[in-house]
């Protein structure tokens, strides 16, 4: 049954755009099939997580990410009364302004745009679903809801202070109230993104041996769970001991997410989703003891996995092809591809090169800005 307090397709604010509704698709179903076919979406396939994308075959990329986050957002959703689509939406798209090399990229990127108005992959992400995608004859980007935009926008909570000029740029055309907090369904997707990537980065952190299974048995929450394995499976094969304790942890993240949310509405009583917009606070997150544990886990894989000397190894090699790749375009934008001419020929300050160059090289996959670099630059 859906929630009086749940996204209504029927009450959707609109479109930048007006287009004629669907006959057989609520317009979050259509944002979320326009999100599914854009070009920035498949390119996710070849845009590393943690570990650079050609690294290994088993390990995430952005794309099967997103595709968990999705999975587990739908889930939420679902058990929450919220309207499943909008979403799946919301987190099947979070992730569309990544750079390539993950938040290495982001982190080189950010410093050299620093004098161009910065770079923020939240807001490049509504830069991607409002401007870069240029498919449809009667407009650029993907002319998403009000709604869908809002929840890229706001996911992570109300944007104040300084506003990401790509994200600045779209508010001044539909305001998108930046000063509240998102819908529910926006607050599920971005409570997913956080179970999806505590829970694989473990499976990947383990495939890569940059720490034992015996080690992470000893983490909160994780305790229980290999233990709960042990004793209903004694003697299990050690590859399916640890994927047994691994499910039971993500159960444990779902539930507790689920369980806490339900006591916050009960609280809160929301009649309309407005009512959640303007709570003052997020309505779906972790419960306290939950939150308290996961800081210890990711305390533990910030150590031994993100900072690990091999990962670190690889963060300095990217980094120096983005760094390397953005003077080499600002300095030849006449060789950025054919449908990147027209934008280059408008440009009329260096800040719009430089914002038309970001936007080339953020879109880029990992395999391709190495090959890139190697054509234009010069091997590692």
């Amino acid at each position: 049954m859906t929630a009086h307090y749940a996204s209504d397709p029927a009450l959707a604010r609109g479109r930048r755009v007006r287009e004629e509704e669907s006959t057989f698709r609520s317009c979050f179903q259509r944002d979320r099939d326009r999100i599914i076919h854009a070009s920035a979406f498949r390119r996710l396939k070849h845009k590393t997580q943690v570990f650079i994308e050609h690294e290994g075959d088993y390990y995430r990329t952005r794309l099967t990410h997103s595709i968990e986050v999705a999975q587990v957002a739908r889930t939420i959703s679902g058990a929450l009364g919220l309207n499943a689509e909008l979403t799946e939406a919301v987190a099947l798209a979070h992730d569309l302004g990544h750079t390539p090399f993950g938040h290495t990229g982001e982190d080189a990127l950010c410093e050299l745009m620093a004098p161009f108005g910065g770079f923020d992959h939240n807001a490049q992400a509504i830069r991607i679903v409002t401007h870069l995608e240029r498919h449809y004859a009667d407009f650029d980007g993907l002319n998403l809801t009000w709604e869908t935009l809002e929840g890229l926008a706001k996911h992570n909570g109300p944007v104040t202070g300084d506003i990401p000029w790509a994200l600045a740029a779209c508010n001044a055309e539909m305001d998108l109230e930046l000063h509240t907090h998102a819908s529910a369904e926006a607050q599920v997707a971005a409570i997913a993104d956080d179970v999806a990537y505590n829970h694989h980065d473990l499976h990947d952190g383990l495939r890569a041996e940059l720490f034992s299974t015996d080690e992470l048995a000893e983490l909160p929450i994780l305790r229980d769970c290999f233990t709960a394995v042990d004793k209903r499976y004694p003697g299990l094969n050690y590859y399916r001991r640890r994927h047994e304790a691994l499910r039971r942890f993500f159960g444990v993240l779902v539930e507790d997410v689920i369980g806490y949310a339900q006591t916050r509405l009960a609280g809160l009583q929301p009649a309309t989703v407005q009512d959640i917009r303007l709570a003052g606070y997020p309505i779906i997150r972790f419960s306290g003891p939950v939150f308290e544990d996961l800081k210890v886990i990711r305390a533990f894989l910030f150590e031994r996995m993100y900072r690990a000397p091999s990962v670190i190894e690889m963060r300095a090699r990217v980094t120096r092809v983005v760094e390397e790749l953005f003077p080499w375009f600002m300095e030849n934008p006449d060789q950025l591809p054919k449908q990147w001419r027209k934008d280059v020929e408008a440009a009329q300050t260096e800040t719009d090169l430089a914002r038309i160059v970001s936007d080339y090289i953020a879109g880029m996959t990992d395999r391709f800005a190495l090959q890139e670099h190697e054509r234009l630059v010069g091997g590692l």
